[in-house]
């Protein structure tokens, strides 16, 4: 039989066959490379080895075409078009159909838009300056109307399929994993303790939501009611739904699910949606894809799956999800660090996914703080509750994914800036943060006392704020004891209300001082009756009432006074609060928190989130079977259970960036800091 070859360098092993499309007959903008020597030259040393023991193979033309812009595996027609597996992976709904080739041969297929994840691996020697026209500006123009390029599976002489020993994932003519679950009971959790019944259901509900593409897990749904009706969006796969789900599978030495994941949102990013003919920036990921099906073309029998991502486009507000490419470096990290597994991360395409996260987070603009602009509605809370600015959220996932990536990089001559860069933001937002965002009783009572309109660059009150926006309800609701980091900060505007997931997130990443973590911890645990209740956590404290709900929030009906984001509380930040606790050395907080929880979750039918002050009523418009809110419990029993794997979650203080700051930390540091001691200090790096 005569041989076919491939030159996909991916170690994401398709169904079969890739049919790759781009959009103009030169690939990225930049003429299609040759397939020689020249094509590699520039790797760098870090990568040259790896690359060089991949083969790169000749291609063929086909005159299939692709409909959009999705990634397709070709499937069984009477399949549905996304699939849930029951129990276990290894029963999945979804098997890998086939259709007839020119030459008789049975093949699956999978169809992927665009070369970038595969062709980005054949070079590293990318500037990454943001501002530089260079080859990481990956914008594909032009129409459809071009022939899609072919990459037929490896075969032998006898038609076997050629194992790659560099690749993650092996598969085989079904479509199932076979290797990667060999040995592994993955209808039971596969932990060393007697688990509770509650426990047993949560990870059958947790199974249940697993989602499979080509036969293989890559991530569970938003929620997974039987009896819902009118699913919406919950039957897709959210970045930062996932994360605790992915946790927990990590936890219990369920790896590939993870691995998966990671590497099909990579080849997700960038792409190219847009809102009224308006492209995001180069790096965005996606808030959330979903596995469709749609016919086969030219055959009648079969039909495709289809990853196809949201951008926000589709959501509410039409606002693209700032947190994604967050979330997907701090899980790409916490993979790592569970499953000793680190050449994920050191693959080239993973490492010029990062830097393209990072460049889009580090770009130039016309702020002057180190924190991140963002608009309403662009993380967790994903509708309008006055969070635009500087949201506390977003500044604690960027450090975190900044440190991350501190870890992650491979430094050579195309990082070495970026590393800078890096290294310089995480100092002075660390500064910032610790220094503007903090308040406690001794800081309220200097607010106080502000003096206002005051124009120099020795000011105290250096962003204009007005005493009298100290809100009466923190008057008498901060305790003497404790403290806390405020939700926003911009230009005569402080936002006082305490927010859940960016004080837990300053917390696990080091942002605040350990006296501040500490202060943090104190002040939940003063206020147990108003932040926790009978149900963890208030995702904001306090709600917005009255005037200030319908200004604020434009009157929305699903964010009223103690409800959804506007002060409803939400179980999946159990699994954060608990890796607080554990970091802090008070786990007894946690295990108080997830008591309560398991004493209702069960018996609400796990619910997305809870009503009312106290937390007392399951929300009026609350999903059951959430799955986070089931993946939070779990990670969060798992995590008491073995506290030397919360270690691998959380940071401790870098006092080396600090030490580097090139502001000096101080609160008059502009004659430590003028334009030539930065340029100076970013040289030195």
């Amino acid at each position: 039989m005569k041989s076919t070859t491939c030159i996909g360098i991916s170690s994401m092993k398709p169904c079969c066959r890739i049919l790759i499309g781009y959009k103009s007959s030169s690939i990225f903008g930049v003429s299609s490379p040759k397939m020689n020597g020249s094509g590699v030259h520039n790797l760098s040393k870090s990568h040259s080895k790896a690359v060089d023991r991949r083969r790169f193979h000749s291609y063929k033309h086909s005159k299939s075409q692709i409909i959009g812009y999705t990634y397709k595996c070709a499937v069984d027609l009477n399949r549905r078009a996304f699939s849930v597996s029951d129990s276990s992976w290894g029963h999945s709904r979804i098997h890998t159909g086939s259709f007839r080739s020119n030459k008789g041969r049975s093949r699956d297929v999978l169809i992927i838009p665009k070369v970038a994840s595969d062709f980005r691996n054949h070079s590293t020697s990318i500037e990454p300056h943001v501002n530089d026209k260079n080859f990481e500006r990956i914008y594909i123009q032009g129409g459809l109307n071009v022939k899609p390029l072919v990459i037929e599976r490896i075969e032998t002489d006898n038609g076997l399929v050629k194992e790659d020993n560099n690749t993650g994932i092996d598969v085989n003519e079904s479509g199932v994993n076979i290797d990667n679950v060999k040995g592994l009971n993955l209808t039971e959790p596969k932990i060393e303790r007697e688990v509770s019944e509650v426990e047993k259901e949560a990870w059958k509900i947790l199974r249940d939501a697993v989602v499979n593409y080509c036969g293989n897990p890559v991530g569970t749904v938003a929620a997974n009611d039987p009896a819902d009706k009118q699913p919406l969006n919950y039957d897709q796969i959210f970045i930062r739904d996932f994360v605790p789900s992915a946790l927990a599978f990590l936890l219990n030495g369920e790896g590939e699910i993870v691995k998966n994941f990671l590497l099909h949102t990579l080849q997700l990013q960038s792409w190219e949606k847009t809102v009224d003919c308006y492209s995001p920036g180069q790096g965005l990921m996606p808030a959330s894809f979903k596995v469709r099906t749609a016919p086969l073309d030219g055959s009648i029998d079969a039909f495709e799956e289809v990853l196809d991502p949201d951008f926000g486009e589709s959501a509410i507000g039409r606002v693209a999800p700032v947190d994604s490419g967050l979330w997907w470096i701090i899980l790409l990290r916490a993979y790592g660090k569970i499953t000793g597994d680190y050449s994920l991360q050191e693959r080239v395409d993973v490492q010029t996914g990062i830097r393209l996260i990072l460049n889009l987070c580090l770009t130039d603009g016309f702020d002057m703080f180190p924190s991140l602009l963002v608009t309403d509605g662009s993380c967790m809370i994903d509708r309008r509750m006055g969070i635009h600015g500087h949201p506390l959220e977003i500044q604690a996932l960027f450090y975190s994914a900044l440190r991350c990536s501190r870890e992650m990089l491979t430094v050579n001559d195309a990082t070495k800036n970026l590393v800078a860069a890096v290294n310089n933001r995480l100092s002075a937002l660390s500064f910032h943060i610790r220094e503007y965002y903090w308040v406690d009783m001794k800081k309220i009572n200097e607010i106080y006392r502000y003096k206002t309109e005051e124009y120099s660059t020795d000011a105290i009150n250096k962003f204009n704020i007005y005493p009298d926006q100290i809100p009466s309800w923190l008057v008498d609701w901060i305790p003497d004891e404790g403290g806390y980091f405020i939700g926003n900060l911009q230009p005569a505007h402080m936002d006082f209300r305490f927010f859940t997931l960016g004080n837990l997130w300053a917390i696990v990443s080091s942002l605040g001082t350990t006296k501040q973590n500490e202060d943090v911890l104190n002040l939940i645990e003063a206020k147990w009756d108003d932040l926790v209740a009978n149900m963890p956590l208030k995702i904001i404290y306090p709600a917005l009432e009255s005037d200030e709900w319908r200004i604020i929030t434009g009157s929305d009906p699903k964010n009223t006074p103690w409800s959804y984001h506007n002060g409803g509380s939400w179980p999946t930040l159990l699994w954060q609060f608990t890796l607080a606790c554990i970091k802090m050395g008070k786990p007894e907080l946690a295990q108080k928190a997830v008591a309560l929880a398991e004493e209702r979750l069960s018996a609400d039918q796990w619910p997305e989130y809870y009503d009312m002050r106290s937390g007392r009523f399951i929300g009026k418009q609350s999903r059951l079977y959430q799955t986070w809110t089931v993946a939070g419990f779990l990670t969060s029993k798992m995590l008491l259970q073995n506290p030397e794997k919360a270690s691998q979650l959380f940071w401790e203080e870098d006092y080396e960036l600090l030490e580097t700051c090139v502001c000096g930390l101080g609160k008059t540091g502009r004659k430590k800091c003028s334009r030539l001691g930065a340029r100076s200090e970013t040289r030195g790096q």
